[in-house]
């Protein structure tokens, strides 16, 4: 085979555009179907990386609709797409169609500070570092998402109402509930987290989405902004 005919594999294409690395770094709201269909797929075949076979997939149906109700059979006749891997493909639209099918009823509903602190109680008030998250809601303050925005020291380079909103916009939440840990277990509110809560609130003013609290998670207990008369 010669040079012409020769095709890069994933793990030499440049690091910064592998699906996989792409989607650690930049999550996967960044990533297109097909990147996330490679993903997926995992590996390729002898004439065909994993991004050309799942090319190959989005150019046989269309769209992802489509390809939702593709069978085992039709997936399998794709060049290079054997048993194995039309059957990951089909779990994983199977996963999405039952996620999509849930309704509205089942879906959280925050009516209080007490609401939003028992949604993340439990995992957050055992983190040895400060975890800093977003609980997006839709007009009915139910939960439609949590996002994880940060680890580490909390300051304001980490952050970033950029950051904070991005998801908060595409999933076209009406408002949300900032959430961090404190690992000393005190969820009394430093100068720093004060700041923060007002920068953030005064962007998701100017952008339409509205800062309802903050909630600082300690051990066991929590402290709320909005309860406390600080948003």
């Amino acid at each position: 085979m010669g040079p012409s005919h020769y095709r890069p594999t994933i793990k030499e294409l440049p690091e910064e555009t592998r699906p996989r690395e792409r989607l650690l770094k930049e999550g996967p709201e960044a990533l297109s179907d097909i990147e996330l269909l490679a993903i997926l797929l995992r590996t390729g075949s002898r004439e065909a990386t994993a991004i050309d076979l799942a090319s190959q997939i989005m150019a046989q149906f269309s769209n992802l609709r489509l390809l939702l109700g593709a069978t085992i059979e039709e997936l399998g006749e794709i060049k290079g797409v054997g048993p194995a891997k039309a059957c990951q493909v089909k779990a994983a639209l199977e996963l999405a169609r039952r996620t999509s099918s849930f309704s509205d009823h089942r879906r959280p509903v925050i009516k209080s500070p007490d609401d939003a602190a028992s949604l993340v109680m439990e995992e957050m008030r055992h983190f040895d570092r400060e975890h800093f998250r977003a609980i997006l809601l839709n007009t009915k303050n139910q939960v439609i998402g949590t996002d994880k925005v940060s680890v580490g020291t909390l300051n304001s380079s980490a952050v970033h109402p950029r950051e904070l909103f991005r998801n908060a916009i595409k999933r076209g939440a009406a408002s949300v509930i900032l959430v961090h840990n404190h690992p000393s277990g005190d969820p009394s509110p430093s100068r720093e987290d004060k700041d923060i809560t007002l920068r953030v609130k005064e962007a998701g003013n100017i952008i339409g989405i509205d800062v309802l609290d903050h909630i600082i998670i300690g051990d066991n207990k929590f402290t709320s902004f909005k309860a406390n008369g600080l948003i």
